[in-house]
């Protein structure tokens, strides 16, 4: 994929995410956090499904369980972060969240590449990244504020 058409659609896919919460939380006043946040990975799992299988892709599945084990956490990872959206969405709005998911994801990454982690090169840590990780963390306190 060019790297243009990637930065653009992950753009958008970051402004659904945005979406997420407050949309969830709207989900959790009428059916409690913890049933939200079932609910939501049930819809986006069988909308998954589906583009699997339309796909023709669903015999990749069989290599499901020869990975390490902890390539299977990322769907416990995203559903303890919904969770965490649509509870935290009432006390800082869908900007805070998005601010501090952005703020977080951000730092976690810059320390995965710093180690090399998850099968992943490692990446030195240079002024530049420090600084556009503090400065999310200033925006972050700014739009929380």
């Amino acid at each position: 994929m060019d790297r243009g058409l990637a930065v653009l659609l992950t753009a958008v896919a970051g402004g659904l995410i945005a979406a997420q919460a407050p949309i969830n939380a709207g989900l959790g006043r009428a059916t409690g956090s913890m049933a939200a946040a079932l609910v939501s990975f049930s819809v986006g799992t069988v909308a998954l499904a589906t583009v699997v299988v339309l796909s023709g892709k669903a015999g990749g599945l069989t290599g499901t369980f020869d990975v390490s084990w902890y390539y299977l956490l990322g769907g416990f990872l995203g559903a303890l972060y919904v969770l965490n959206a649509l509870v935290a969405v009432s006390a800082i709005g869908a900007g805070g969240v998005a601010a501090a998911t952005v703020f977080g994801q951000l730092t976690a990454s810059v320390a995965i590449d710093r180690l090399g982690l998850f099968g992943l090169d490692q990446v030195a840590l240079s002024p530049q990244r420090v600084l556009g990780v503090v400065l999310l963390l200033a925006g972050t306190v700014l739009v929380v504020r």
